[in-house]
């Protein structure tokens, strides 16, 4: 059974930029940006190119999302999402992955990755085994 409920799948389908942390060789945290989407009860990113997000994944697969929602709820805190989840990462797909993505954070008429030769990149795949922050999934 997944942990994401409606309000947190939906935080994270709308197209807000999140924040990874992962774990490099020395045990400090490793922060980048991403666009995120889910496939099924995993949250996905597409990556065109290795990168030390996806090392120290492969190396340590303890990954946490964050996600800022834009809400401000009854209470006048911003709503946001935190996901501690086990990441894994598998070879093809990520081109198709960001276009799909990019209809989400660009727009629907948008082409990316530019251009028409991609590599087969990555994609990282989240099982989420924990969720919190503010906001209606903080009690699920």
């Amino acid at each position: 059974m997944s942990v994401l409920n409606a309000a947190a799948r939906a935080a994270i389908t709308s197209g807000r930029l999140a924040h990874l942390v992962t774990l490099n060789p020395d045990g400090s945290p490793q922060v980048s940006v991403v666009w995120v989407g889910l496939d099924g009860d995993e949250i996905v990113s597409g990556h065109l190119d290795d990168r030390q997000k996806l090392r120290n994944v492969k190396r340590d697969p303890r990954v946490v999302l964050s996600l800022d929602t834009g809400v401000v709820n009854a209470m006048g805190l911003g709503e946001y999402l935190v996901v501690r989840g086990t990441g894994r990462v598998t070879e093809g797909g990520a081109a198709a992955l960001l276009q799909r993505l990019a209809h989400v954070y660009l727009g629907p008429n948008v082409t990316f990755p530019p251009g028409t030769d991609h590599p087969p990149g990555m994609i990282l795949r989240i099982r989420p085994e924990r969720i919190g922050g503010v906001g209606p999934w903080a009690d699920s």
